[in-house]
This record gives structure tokens, sequence and C-alpha cells, in this order.
């Protein structure tokens, strides 16, 4: 592996353990502790007041590490620049959302659509951004060489993309450790693509949020010690998608982040269910939550969602010989 990319993904490791626990006491100082939702799984009521917004500090990690090796390498590019507007931006939606609920104590920050406002005008300036750079407006089908030009309608793709994977991770996250170790799955998978496309600048970016999200996993482990919040959730979801974007694997995304994805769907199925048929389809969504009730133990939830996003991980290489 290139030298420059173990050095993005070891200093942001390094710098992600050091900056989490730094930031883990001046959380409670500013009391900016979780509000657990009161129709949510009573064993999580413990969980009050845990330290959340830890997002903060592997994003802060993230940047450091990434501009660091890229000067270093001296593949500091746009694809990069563009990479971090939509990891900072969505990462600052996720900020303000977090900081209304910590500050006002309340379960509900920001609004649906003031998120949603927020998420597609980050999404619109990505898209005029990759247009300066000539960047064809092409989507490929994975596992073959057939492409589907969207032409004058991949904006709104690039618009659902980005929101609909920001929104699934943020879905996602509500067991200790359960996001930080599918998306280092997920980004280091995206890493090795973009090693074999020698795309340098991206490859260097995803290997840096992986070694980011171990470093804040030694502290987001169950019994977690501080939560990522929206903060960080939604900044990995809009980065992993715009990652998925710039590699021309959009759709393999699917794949890669399977478990985003069935989180996602048992959540509509649910809503969808319970609004036509007056009936759950599961105990609680998302599905994470069902497991849960159904008696699994909140890391044995983990593990198996962990070892499904390696297996689809690994099924995505494998069948498209990369």
């Amino acid at each position: 592996m290139n030298v420059y990319i173990l050095m993005a993904f070891g200093l942001a490791f390094v710098l992600s353990a050091i900056l989490v626990p730094a930031f883990i006491p001046m959380l409670r100082r500013m009391k900016f502790g979780q509000s657990i939702r009161e129709e949510g799984p009573q064993s999580h009521m413990a969980k009050t007041g845990t330290p959340t917004m830890g997002g903060i500090a592997y994003l802060l990690a993230i940047l450091v590490s990434v501009v660091a090796a890229s000067m270093y390498a001296e593949v500091l590019t746009a694809e990069i620049w563009v990479l971090l507007l939509v990891l900072i931006g969505f990462g600052l939606i996720g900020f303000l959302d977090d900081f209304i609920k910590v500050a006002f104590k309340r379960n509900l920050g920001l609004t649906s659509l003031q998120k949603l406002i927020g998420q597609i005008v980050i999404a619109i300036i990505a898209f005029f951004l990759l247009r300066t750079l000539g960047f064809d407006t092409n989507i490929g089908i994975p596992f073959t060489s057939w492409e589907i030009d969207l032409s004058v309608i991949y904006v709104l793709f690039l618009i659902f993309w980005l929101v609909g994977f920001s929104n699934a991770v943020n879905l996602t996250d509500g067991l200790d450790g359960l996001v930080a170790g599918t998306a280092s799955i997920a980004f280091a998978t995206f890493g090795w693509i973009a090693i074999q496309q020698d795309q340098l600048g991206v490859a260097l970016f995803t290997f840096a949020v992986a070694g980011a999200l171990l470093g804040f996993l030694i502290f987001n482990k169950f019994p977690a010690k501080v939560f990522m919040g929206d903060t960080g959730s939604l900044a990995l979801g809009g980065a992993l998608a715009m990652v998925s974007v710039l590699l021309k694997q959009e759709l393999l995304l699917l794949l890669i982040g399977l478990v985003f994805v069935i989180e996602t769907l048992s959540v509509i199925l649910q809503v969808g269910s319970f609004k036509i048929r007056k009936k759950r389809i599961f105990k609680m969504s998302p599905i994470h939550h069902h497991f849960e009730l159904s008696g699994w133990s909140e890391w044995k939830v983990v593990l198996i969602f962990w070892f499904v996003g390696l297996m689809a991980a690994m099924i995505a290489i494998g069948l498209g010989g990369i």
C-alpha cells in the first residue's frame, strides 16, 4: 500500500484516539449529554447523559490528516476539496441539530425540512464544483462495462444519493459502535477500489476516515463512553456517497453499504405498513432495535451487523474483480 495512504490512515487514527478522550470531559462540562427516546428500548435509558457530538473530534482528525497527507503527497486536488466540503458541510448540519437537542434538552433538533434544505444546498454546491472539473454525468452499472448518462437530471440523482445515504447512516447510528464499525469497513472498501483506479487522493481520504473511525471506536464500543451524534453520522453518510460518485461506483454503494440500506428499508416498510395496514412488521425500527427487543444483546447485534457489512464488501470486491 502507498506510504501516503498509510500516513493518512495512521495519522487519522492517532489524532482521533487522542482527540476523542480529550473531548469527552469537555462535553461533560458543557452538559452535552444524549437524550434517549422514551419509546426506544428501555435498556437504552441507562445511556441518558452519555456525551454526544463526539463526531467533532474525528472530523477534525480526518480534516487534518487528509490535508497533511495530501499536501505531502502533492495530491491536494479539487476532488479532495469536494469530499471535504461534503464531509464538513453535512457535519455542520448535524452539529446544529445536535446542539439544539442538547442545549434545549429535547430529542428533536432541526426540523426534517431544515435538515433537508441544508443537505440539498450542499449537494448542489458539490454538483457545480464537479461540473467545473468536467465531471461526466454517467453512472456505471456494477459488474458490467455499461453506463447510463443521466445528463441534466444528474444533479437530481446527486442530491438524492447524498441526502439519502446521509440519512441512512444517521438512522443506523443507534447502537454503540454500530456505525463506527460498518462505516470504517465501507470506507476502507472504497479505498481499495480507489487504489485500483489509481485515484490516490480519494484513497487518502477514505483510509483517513477509516483510521479516524477506528480511533473513535475505542471509546464508542459497548458500553460507549461517547456518541458521534448527528454531527458524525450525517457527515459520514454524505461523504460515503460522494466517494462512490467520484469513483464512478455509485450503485455499488447499495451493496457495500448494505447495512445502511437494510436499516433504511426497515424504517420505510415499518412506516408504510402502519399507515396502510395499521400493523407493524418489526417490533421496532430501525431493524437493529427489532433484534434487541427479540432478546439479542446490543453487542451481538453490532457484531452481526459488522459481519454483514464485511461480507457485503467482500462480495462487492470479489464480483467486481477489483
